[in-house]
């Protein structure tokens, strides 16, 4: 291991030298909370059960209600809200009209609040049905600490989750081939259905197609909430997902957290 490197799990909080084994709380400085699963089974956390902020990792549950309605070739007309949205966007405008699986594509990968936000409107009538849905979801789901205000994770008053009940969701997601082959896309491209505009993106997550076996999840960043990330990957069979809330560096930082939990001895 290179001085760099040592340097760098040093700075999370990971001792570079200690033995490779599963630890309650393996590194407490690399995100203000945080959850490490391989294959399903809990290896690291800390403070996972803390309520804070989501970001646009809220966008995996308005996508997986989204996958599990179906009808993802069905078209969709952007609403005025939509239209209006904040942050980071396409520049939908009103009345346009795309595949929902196309603004679904739009919302995993770019991260567009307007893509977000037509979807809502559309499979819920309005914002705040499908506000109502996310939330009944997170509770089948498990997730007791989840409240849900808005559909793409503006910060909001009320609107609160943890590392663990977003390590959930990113399970439920992952379990979605609809969502993986979105979230695993380097660069996307999408077109209103009549032909007339076509935005392409690139992927929000810096993994994807930077550190093998990348595939996903979703990324997240707000005031309120700082970075966020729901990262998963996967080599020779081996599946690690990670959640970092109010990371201090989610990329390089996450790279480190990966490659220990790839190499750690079986929780």
């Amino acid at each position: 291991m290179g001085r760099g490197a040592v340097a760098l799990l040093t700075a999370i909080g990971l001792a570079a030298a200690a033995p490779v084994r599963a630890a309650r709380n393996a590194f407490p400085k690399a995100a203000a909370a945080y959850v490490v699963e391989r294959d399903g089974r809990l290896l690291w956390s800390g403070a996972a059960d803390k309520r804070l902020p989501p970001a646009s990792l809220a966008k995996m549950m308005t996508a997986l209600l989204v996958v599990e309605g179906g009808r993802l070739d069905e078209s969709v007309a952007v609403s005025r809200t939509a239209a209006r949205e904040t942050g980071t966007r396409l520049g939908l405008r009103e009345g346009e009209r795309l595949t929902a699986r196309d603004l679904l594509t739009a919302a995993i990968v770019r991260s567009a609040n307007d893509a977000c936000r037509a979807l809502a409107d559309a499979r819920g009538g309005s914002q705040a049905a499908f506000v109502a849905k996310m939330n009944a979801r997170a509770a089948e789901l498990g997730m007791r600490n989840t409240r849900f205000v808005n559909a793409c994770g503006h910060d909001a008053d009320g609107q609160y989750s943890t590392a663990a009940d977003l390590a959930l969701l990113a399970g439920a997601v992952a379990a979605k081939p609809e969502y993986l082959s979105a979230s695993r896309l380097e660069r996307a491209t999408i077109r209103t259905q009549d032909g007339k505009r076509s935005f392409t993106f690139d992927n929000t997550n810096a993994l994807i197609g930077r550190y093998p076996g990348a595939i996903g999840l979703k990324t997240g960043t707000t005031p309120g909430a700082g970075t966020c990330l729901a990262a998963l990957a996967e080599r020779d069979g081996t599946r690690v997902l990670m959640v970092l809330l109010n990371a201090k560096d989610r990329w390089w930082g996450g790279d480190a957290v990966l490659d220990r939990a790839f190499a750690a001895d079986p929780p």
